[in-house]
């Protein structure tokens, strides 16, 4: 109770997750979402959540792993799901992103789940005409960047202990924090319309 403190400024209030103005603003979104108005959210109606560019490969998986009632997900469902997409530094964030990521629930990654994921980067890439990134240079960076122990698979330990978790998980699910990482050192590509957002 002392977290919902109404007190407190309005904007520490929003960052408050507990605060009233938050919980509002965030069933606020669901409640944009839901396009179709019955409470509940398909996986294209999920496609709207942050910046749109989720990948379909990572939603199909979201659908397929978490809780969903006749293949919609519940609000507590997206709860979950909004947490742990709004604090990836988190490490509990990334214990959810990493059982979505491991395909075959053997506690670690190959070449082959970061190639699975990577098709959905693919897609968007196709979609927003900008030029195809090689897989496996790509999966290099993601290897170098965490330096696994065992140089074939990645463990949660592994991205546990390179503080990298949040750039390589979401590199591999949404398309423009791919684009921003794969453009960080350039200088933004003039484009209209809908891709504004990539520069």
């Amino acid at each position: 109770m002392e977290l919902r403190d109404d007190e407190s400024p309005k904007d520490s209030q929003e960052l408050n997750w507990f605060s009233a103005p938050s919980a509002l603003s965030v069933y606020g979104h669901y409640l944009n979402l839901d396009k179709d108005h019955n409470g509940m959210l398909s996986k294209s109606e999920l496609m709207g959540y942050g910046s749109g560019t989720l990948t379909s490969v990572f939603l199909d998986r979201l659908f397929s792993e978490c809780l969903t009632y006749e293949g919609e997900m519940d609000y507590k469902t997206y709860l979950d799901f909004v947490l742990a997409m709004e604090n990836r530094t988190e490490i509990q964030s990334q214990q959810y992103i990493f059982r979505l990521l491991d395909l075959h629930q053997r506690g670690y990654l190959t070449p082959a789940d970061l190639k699975y994921f990577f098709k959905g980067i693919e897609e968007q890439m196709a979609a927003h005409c900008v030029q195809t990134v090689n897989f496996d240079d790509l999966k290099d960076e993601i290897f170098d960047m965490v330096k696994p122990e065992d140089p074939c698979r990645i463990t949660f330990a592994d991205i546990a202990r390179c503080g990298q978790g949040p750039t390589m998980m979401s590199i591999l699910i949404e398309f423009h924090k791919f684009w921003n990482y794969e453009n960080r050192e350039g200088v933004g590509i003039e484009m209209s319309g809908d891709d504004k957002y990539l520069q």
